[in-house]
């Protein structure tokens, strides 16, 4: 009976060993090219103002793009959508040169950043957007300049990301003054 616990743990640590393996550090981003084209709107990503994602799925070297970081937290939301999601990477916009072109290298983690949700700026598609930061500090400034409130990635109401742009306010639990 000992022994059958001994083979049982082991095999217990192997398979625990190999699942750590197989799921392996996220990929890194990838540089924003011409040939990145939205997921939903079939359009050149880098032709649109404002920050920009990208999500990796397990299995697939390229990343989906999105013209607007809005968009990719609906692709997360979507019963419809694979989950199967390694990383999401969204545009530092604190670090950007310009909001009409942010600039290169300058990716974040989604589910670190700090949003801020309603304020004056439009996303790639003329929408309202969620706003990444990496710095709070960074998100409070734009938010001095351009209002909107802040939030984290999972506090992002639903009705934000899923609504239409006159649904902004219909749902703010979770987001912070």
């Amino acid at each position: 009976m000992r022994h059958l616990a001994i083979i049982v743990a082991a095999l217990t640590l192997v398979a625990g060993c190999d699942r750590q393996e197989a799921a392996g550090p996220p990929p890194p981003p990838h540089a924003l090219t011409r040939e990145a084209n939205g997921y939903y709107c079939g359009m050149i990503v880098i032709d649109h103002p404002g920050p920009k994602a990208q999500i990796f799925l397990r299995g697939q070297d390229q990343p989906i793009w999105f013209t607007s970081v809005r968009d990719a937290m609906a692709y997360t939301r979507l019963p419809e959508e694979n989950k199967a999601i390694t990383a999401i990477y969204v545009t530092d916009m604190g670090r950007a040169q310009s909001w009409a072109t942010p600039g290169p290298g300058i990716w974040i983690d989604a589910r670190q950043a700090w949003y801020v949700l309603g304020s004056a700026k439009r996303g790639g598609m003329g929408a309202r957007e969620a706003v990444p930061f990496g710095d709070k500090a960074a998100a409070l400034a734009f938010i001095a300049r351009y209002g909107g409130q802040i939030s984290t990635f999972s506090d992002v109401p639903d009705s934000y990301v899923l609504g239409g742009d006159d649904d902004m306010n219909d749902d703010k639990q979770g987001v912070q003054p």
